[in-house]
């Protein structure tokens, strides 16, 4: 079965990634930004004084973020310098449905039973991913969230939750999961940008509501106003406000669908290209896009590393050094047309999520926290595989972790982390005891310490299963996902060992090894696997596998030893 592997966040966070720049014409004045009629202030690069109690806490987690989008975030960039920004940030497989679990749940895959998108019945194994395989293994009762319910925290959810948590008109209502105090998930036809349902369960009961896509003769701004980004932002405001100054600390999950593709074959509106992006932020007559502080003439596949390499060096080897099957075509030659085109919607789809942040954080009092990351990284013509996600390389799982609040020295953080240490951080800040059933580490000793570095490795599992029609991700990979096979991974700062299970059924086994090192090229150039030069890295990534894959054993809400969290170290 599949195992995932992880990668690193670069902190040249706003600079790019070496790609040479256009000059952007700089403002006469000052600039801030102006959100809904109002300008909203510069903020202190200062932290500001750890409270007294807990504080509140706001996550936005962004769907498909990858790092090279985060030059085009203006406020990205003031959260990187007035925060913690961690350079080595990884997720525990680069699937949504599965990322999100984990970091609901502080789990590994193998833990929540998460192990794809999509429940892939009916099988003999029962449900394998998506929100079926989440009820079903009972992981909602192990949600952080929950935890902090119980402890008397206000919690709200707006945005995207699981994949196939859906609804049909006229359907029944999905189940409500417990420890919400205000839930808000947005259904998945949120992910065309108009024309959308939300499910909006608290106290006053649970109710379904639509939010119309104005008609095509409508103004930019009408269209923009029935934006799932715009909607999304609203609502998570609305909540800020509504529960800034109880007593009580508040915890909010804020998840857009940017800056996923859309995934019906019909567009909202004529010419919307693949990753639709709010109207204000399109190209037009006489207005260029707006990808933020960077014009988007600028971006290439400079910002792609690795974009074309030939794929011959880096097929599997065995154990002995010998070639197995590739499981990546070989002479495939990306689209850069393509590549280009879809890296500038998707920059120009960041910037609703950037105005959203930017509308948070000036909601929110100097006691609250605020957090963006995302589920996975996206890569677009990288490693031969089109556009899409799946693969342990850096593209996929390295994802941007940027952490403002009280008490959060600004800097950057080396130390290696995962997805999975959120759930263990909201913990502490609620100073509750760490669960005995999860794996991560509380990441709140950094917060105040940016030279703390306690961790060196991160573990990626992956496990593939033929993505089906419910995919929301099967309409732009083009079937390239599929082709990516189970693999258990280790990441360090300098290396990336996978082990690969070619074999496609679950009871057959045929492992063939890579291993990139990263200290002369940040990306997955040649498969050194069987080079004498890394044998001591190779080795020593080896025997953390192995040490991580016999700790697999431990799932569901049984306790963690400590020698099984140990391994990170």
């Amino acid at each position: 079965m599949a195992r995932a592997a992880v990668a690193v966040l670069v902190t040249a966070l706003v600079a790019g990634c070496g790609a040479r720049r256009e000059p952007v014409e700089a403002d006469p004045q000052p600039r801030t930004p102006v959100v809904d009629g109002h300008r909203l202030q510069p903020r202190a690069t200062s932290a500001p004084a750890a409270p007294a109690g807990p504080a509140s806490v706001v996550l936005v987690l962004v769907d498909d973020l990858s790092t090279e989008l985060l030059q085009t975030m203006d406020e990205a960039g003031e959260m990187a310098r007035a925060g913690a920004s961690y350079e080595n940030s990884f997720v525990v497989d680069s699937l949504c449905c599965v990322s999100r679990s984990s970091l609901l749940t502080g789990q590994y895959p193998h833990q929540t039973g998460v192990l794809t998108n999509t429940a892939n019945t009916p099988n003999a194994f029962g449900p394998l991913g998506g929100w079926e395989a989440f009820a079903a293994y009972g992981n909602a009762s192990r949600s952080v969230n929950l935890q902090l319910r119980e402890a008397g925290w206000t919690t709200g959810f707006v945005g995207k939750f699981l994949n196939e948590y859906d609804y049909s008109p006229g359907g029944e209502l999905p189940l409500v999961p417990p420890g919400w105090s205000d839930w808000q998930p947005v259904f998945g036809n949120a992910y065309d940008g108009w024309d959308f349902d939300l499910l909006h369960a608290d106290a006053d009961g649970v109710r379904v509501e639509h939010v119309d896509a104005p008609p095509a003769e409508a103004s930019d701004a009408a269209k923009d106003a029935a934006y799932a980004g715009t909607v999304i932002a609203d609502r998570a405001v609305d909540f800020v406000r509504e529960h800034r100054d109880d007593r009580a600390p508040y915890f909010l999950t804020v998840a857009p669908y940017g800056t996923h593709s859309r995934v019906g074959p019909d567009p909202s509106y004529p010419g919307d290209p693949g990753f639709p992006p709010a109207f204000g932020d399109r190209p037009s007559a006489g207005r260029p896009g707006n990808c933020g502080p960077v014009a988007c003439a600028s971006l290439g596949v400079d910002d792609l590393p690795g974009f074309g390499d030939p794929q011959a060096d880096n097929e599997p080897l065995r154990s002995d050094g010998t070639p197995a099957a590739p499981w990546r075509p070989l002479g495939m030659t990306p689209d850069e047309d393509k590549a280009v085109a879809a890296l500038r919607a998707r920059a120009q789809m960041a910037q609703s999520i950037d105005r959203m942040v930017a509308r948070i954080r000036d909601e929110v009092g100097p006691d609250t926290y605020v957090v963006l990351t995302s589920d996975n990284g996206f890569h677009l013509g990288q490693h031969a595989l089109g556009q899409g996600k799946g693969t342990a390389f850096t593209s996929d799982v390295q994802v941007p972790l940027l952490v403002t609040g009280p008490g959060v020295a600004p800097g950057a953080r080396s130390e290696v982390v995962s997805n999975l240490d959120l759930a263990a951080t909201l913990e502490d800040l609620a100073g509750l005891p760490p669960s005995p059933w999860r794996s991560g580490t509380s990441l709140l000793p950094t917060f105040g310490d940016p030279k703390l570095d306690r961790r060196r490795f991160a573990f990626v599992e992956h496990t593939w299963a033929r993505s089906l029609g419910t995919d929301p991700d099967a309409m732009y990979a083009g079937g390239t996902m599929d082709l990516i096979p189970s693999y258990l991974a280790v990441r360090s700062r300098t290396g990336l060992l996978v082990r690969y299970d070619l074999d496609p059924t679950w009871e057959g086994i045929d492992h063939a090894w890579e291993f990139y090192d990263y200290t002369r090229v940040g990306w997955e150039r040649t498969n050194g696997y069987a080079d004498p030069a890394h044998r001591a890295q190779v080795r020593l990534l080896t025997d953390r596998l192995a040490r991580f894959e016999a700790c697999q054993r431990f799932t569901r809400d049984e306790e963690v030893p400590d020698h099984c969290r140990r391994l990170t170290r």
